[in-house]
């Protein structure tokens, strides 16, 4: 089974995506958007954006965890990851936004 992206409507009513891969672990989750075109287009630019590893911003949290952002040719982000254990298990949840992304189905869940 390959990788999907999910559209799902939250609480709020806005609408987001999450990226599974072909486990079904979700690897990168989006941000609310009012409308589904939007979200839509979040998930163009995620697929677009996904192979290029300069787009991908590795980051420390607070809790001295790790875990990375996608961002646009405009430096926006568009998808945000889990948080990991180690530096090695969020590169391998980048390689595997980076396998899946490109050729994920859509499945709307809203």
């Amino acid at each position: 089974m390959a990788g999907k992206f999910e559209i799902y409507q939250d609480k709020r009513g806005e609408f987001r995506f999450r990226l599974k891969a072909s486990n079904g672990q979700a690897i990168l989750a989006s941000e609310g958007y009012k409308a589904k075109s939007g979200c839509e287009n979040g998930i163009a630019s995620v697929q677009k954006n996904a192979p290029d590893d300069a787009r991908y911003e590795r980051k420390e949290t607070k809790s001295g965890k790790h875990m990375f952002n996608l961002k646009a040719g405009n430096n926006q982000v568009i998808g945000t990851s889990e948080s990991y254990e180690s530096v090695a298990a969020r590169d391998n949840g980048i390689e595997s936004v980076k396998k899946n992304a490109p050729d994920a189905k859509i499945e709307d869940l809203s």
